[in-house]
């Protein structure tokens, strides 16, 4: 019996065999071509390929894991339209070289010019660049996808996984991830979650042949790896997988029930979207409302801004499916890691901290005022309420509500019906939360996002490995940021939800009611383990 320790991506426990993922390699040859036009069309036949094996992904990862975790694949397929990366890769070709050996010289010169970054998410996106050259080079050469050659569920182990090939294994054949590589805020960590596999990252786990077949447990909740138990043990953590599995049955008794403590402390519970398809999974979850439609996702994977009607339409759709339940529309969230080449936004050392969501609505009132317009139209067709990204001062809700007011006016001569429409922020820098108690004024509600809020509190990239012991998402800073805009929020009469990832943290609940957080908004797969965590206070 070997144990080896891991960061648990996900609470659960898994047992099984195990199976190592290891990819098909190929070693890249520098040949010299004799038509370069011939084999410039050759490398165009294989991007063409990628993106449809790409877009194949994305609708599998739609299926599976949603909206927001399938959008890796459409900004990969987007990375493979860049003019610099594709004009790299033809001059090399020009210069009379075959395209494997073209595409493996861009991809390790924009992966060597995104690892020497100060900045940590550029640094991530040398990973993608080699992602997406590694799938045009497999093409090339004729190499097909991995997947899993067995007929049994598996524990997968391997040195990493990239969100591709997470996606497209067969969930029915898995039992659990574990890798020797990767952070628990990998792309890949959160399309586990999202498919509720117990599994862990960063693994001190030596690879080899040896390991194939082996019975093995995973344990989500103590973060070990536990190879060839002892039988003693093996049937105790046979008894708790099964225990665990019970409970998540157990969870679907829930729906129906009523968010309220044992003293009878209610709590709004409401669930998170990306896209009009989302809202099955919300009203499967009994969700009480929508709190965070993140309407940005109407803007990603085309060509040209989404008309005022094509936007209406999905509000519209949302809002009638959803019956008179609140949905909070946030208004798009353009920038940082969403990026639009339509947009045309300039390329920024610090995107993060740049030119992003609400700055550029008021920079670009015409975009801005096109989404509230259709917003406000689809007021009319149930309970929708609109909050703003990215606010720090007192003057950026002044211009939105004179934007807002001029919206409503024109609206109003042009004969649409429209209903009352809550308007609140996001409170997701250190900047909101310290002046919440001004904001309060001019709002009807704050929504927490924990994400930002806590990257922004810390100064840490949450998605880079090396600082992800110093990203706590329960560091005292975070936690008095958080209560203090809960206070300054009631004092002035609002309510007070979270949207982000904090929410649906089970050891915070009672932390959060405490505080007197009026509103969960958590993801529709973790509606009822909050519920059952508030009905257990």
């Amino acid at each position: 019996m070997k144990t080896y320790i891991g960061k648990s991506v996900l609470k659960g426990i898994a047992v099984g065999r195990i199976y190592w993922y290891h990819k098909q390699t190929y070693e890249v040859v520098k040949t010299q071509i004799a038509d370069s036009a011939q084999e410039q069309k050759r490398f165009e036949d294989a991007v063409e390929t990628a993106k449809e094996q790409l877009v194949s992904l994305y609708e599998d990862a739609l299926k599976n894991v949603g909206e927001d975790h399938a959008m890796i694949f459409e900004i990969h397929r987007m990375m493979l339209e860049d003019a610099d990366y594709l004009e790299t890769i033809a001059q090399v070709i020009e210069e009379g070289w075959n395209a494997e050996y073209a595409v493996e010289t861009a991809k390790e010169q924009f992966a060597e010019m995104f690892a020497a970054m100060d900045d940590e998410y550029m640094k991530a996106r040398a990973a993608d660049i080699k992602d997406i050259s590694q799938r045009v080079i497999r093409i090339l050469a004729g190499i097909r996808e991995d997947g899993i050659l067995t007929d049994e569920p598996v524990i997968v182990v391997a040195d990493d996984l990239t969100p591709s090939e997470t996606v497209k294994m067969d969930k029915n054949k898995i039992l659990a991830f574990v890798t020797v590589r990767g952070s628990s805020n990998s792309h890949t960590a959160i399309l586990a979650r999202s498919m509720n596999l117990p599994s862990l990252v960063n693994t001190n786990l030596e690879l080899s042949e040896e390991l194939n077949g082996k019975v093995a447990v995973v344990d989500g909740f103590s973060g070990e790896f536990i190879v060839e138990p002892q039988e003693e043990l093996l049937n105790e953590m046979i008894r708790r997988k099964n225990q665990w599995i019970a409970d998540l049955e157990a969870l679907e008794q829930l729906k129906g029930k009523d968010n309220v403590t044992s003293d009878g402390r209610r709590i709004n519970l409401y669930a998170n979207i990306g896209k009009v398809s989302d809202v099955d999974a919300v009203l499967n979850a009994d969700a009480g409302g929508i709190g965070l439609f993140r309407s940005e996702f109407l803007y990603l994977g085309r060509n040209e801004f989404p008309s005022e009607e094509e936007q209406f339409k999905s509000y519209k759709e949302v809002l009638e499916k959803m019956q008179g339940k609140k949905v909070i529309i946030r208004t798009m969230d353009i920038g940082a890691d969403k990026k639009v080449d339509y947009f045309n936004l300039e390329p920024e050392e610090n995107p993060a901290l740049g030119y992003r969501a609400i700055r550029i609505c008021l920079d670009r009132p015409e975009i801005f005022i096109t989404q509230l317009r259709a917003i406000y139209r689809a007021s009319a067709y149930g309970t929708a309420a609109i909050m703003f990204p990215m606010i720090v001062s007192v003057a950026e809700i002044k211009r939105i509500k004179e934007i807002v007011e001029q919206v409503k006016e024109e609206l109003k001569v042009e004969g649409y019906p429209m209903k009352d429409v809550e308007l609140g922020i996001m409170i997701e820098t250190p900047a909101a939360a310290v002046i919440s108690d001004e904001l309060a004024k001019e709002v009807d509600f704050f929504s927490i996002g924990t994400n930002d809020l806590t990257q922004y509190t810390l100064a840490v990239d949450r998605q880079n490995q090396k600082l992800e012991s110093t990203c706590d998402t329960h560091h005292p800073a975070v936690l008095k940021l958080i209560e203090m805009t809960v206070k300054n929020g009631h004092k002035e009469g609002i309510w007070v939800g979270i949207c982000g990832e904090l929410a649906a943290d089970t050891e915070l609940t009672e932390t959060f009611l405490n505080m007197g957080v009026d509103e969960l908004s958590v993801s529709a797969s973790s509606v009822l383990k909050v519920r059952k965590a508030i009905r257990d206070i």
